[in-house]
């Protein structure tokens, strides 16, 4: 019998991050692809991972499809531009958090959603669906609504959605406009993973727990709301309760936190652990994501090669 697939969907670009002095390191990420990296290695065989978006022909495409195939992560649901190329950002660094520089306003994954058939098909393969307000974000309004519908089909089919809001107001016309976006998605997930800093500024959210009730008001079934390595706040069928007790530490580099969060939590519940388990094993794998720099890091995980655990310690901001 075939493995269950989880399918991400959404945009991988080109990753700069200073490697010392003048010197710059080239890789692949993106918050989807992140978490699809984190999942490949949480998850044993029983699983299979991919991931859905667009690229172009030239040689970094080829680089990222390449990279997919090394890590073990499926890349059939990948289709190729012949106009357009992925895009590319570079990481700069402040006492551990980040700040992004972007070139990507010609990036072949905004079309990822041109095709309604080729995405339905794609979500008719998966067990388990995952995106984020940045796969929104990059996307026309038609390529929005058409995403969502499919989405909404898979859920009806029995595919379980999981979205994380990533609220990046830059990346919309307007706030607006990404909150109008971001409560649709939300209301057609079965699992919502927002970080309560991004919630407070832009929802006026008072408190995680506001932040969860406006989800499952809105149609989530269950939200887990990251704070910053704070205590964290759940809510969905298992019932509602907050983890208080979570290890905090100051992060060399904060790129991916969230991701392998998210990574850490679905990996931890596909595998049987209750919400509570789940949240410190996602914490224990953003902990050591954000103790070494880059968004992808090998040494959080035991091992290098694909599909081997490793959730061990605990985390910092989201």
């Amino acid at each position: 019998m075939t493995a269950p697939l989880i399918l991400s969907i959404g945009e991988a670009m080109v990753e700069l991050s200073q490697a010392g002095g003048d010197l710059w390191s080239l890789g692949i990420a993106g918050d989807t692809l992140n978490t699809a990296w984190y999942l490949r290695r949480c998850l044993g065989p029983d699983w299979r991972v991919g991931y859905f978006s667009r690229v172009g022909t030239g040689e970094f495409s080829q680089k990222m499809l390449r990279f997919l195939d090394a890590e073990g992560i499926e890349a059939g649901h990948v289709s190729q531009d012949p106009e357009r190329e992925i895009g590319l950002y570079a990481i700069s660094l402040k006492d551990g958090e980040r700040s992004f520089s972007y070139w990507r306003g010609q990036s072949a994954a905004r079309g990822l959603a041109d095709d309604p058939q080729r995405l339905a098909q794609a979500l008719r393969d998966c067990r388990v669906a995952y995106l984020s307000g940045i796969t929104l974000a990059i996307l026309p309004d038609a390529g929005r609504t058409a995403l969502l519908e499919a989405v909404a089909g898979a859920r009806a089919a029995g595919c379980r959605i999981v979205f994380d809001p990533n609220l990046r107001p830059r990346l919309w016309q307007s706030a607006e406009e990404m909150r109008h976006w971001i409560e649709r998605a939300a209301g057609g997930a079965d699992l919502v993973l927002p970080s309560f800093d991004d919630e407070a500024v832009h929802f006026g959210d008072a408190d995680p727990e506001a932040t969860a009730a406006r989800y499952l008001r809105l149609g989530a079934s269950e939200v887990v709301v990251k704070n910053g390595g704070g205590p964290v706040r759940y809510a969905g069928p298992q019932g509602a309760g907050l983890i208080d007790d979570l290890a905090r530490i100051a992060p060399v580099d904060s790129t991916a936190a969230g991701d392998s969060f998210n990574a850490g939590y679905l990996a931890a519940t596909l595998q049987g652990a209750d919400s509570a388990a789940a949240i410190r094993a996602a914490h224990a794998l953003s902990l050591q994501v954000v103790s070494h720099p880059g968004a992808l890091v090998r040494q959080a995980v035991f091992g290098d090669s694909p599909g081997r655990p490793g959730l061990s310690g605990s985390a910092p901001r989201r």
